[in-house]
């Protein structure tokens, strides 16, 4: 059986993504000092990754 074409690995591994993962936005809020300590990680702004 085949895989489907969805789950095989692509040539844009590298590829700039548009969505951060939780520990991502915290972090990079935390860099741009949005962040303090004894915030909820939950409901996070929107935020832009860093280029």
């Amino acid at each position: 059986m085949s895989q489907h074409r969805s789950l095989k690995s692509s040539k844009t591994v590298g590829a700039k993504r548009s969505v951060l993962k939780r520990f991502e936005r915290i972090k990079l809020l935390m860099k741009r000092g949005q962040w303090n300590d004894g915030n909820s990680p939950v409901g996070l702004p929107k935020t832009k990754p860093e280029d």
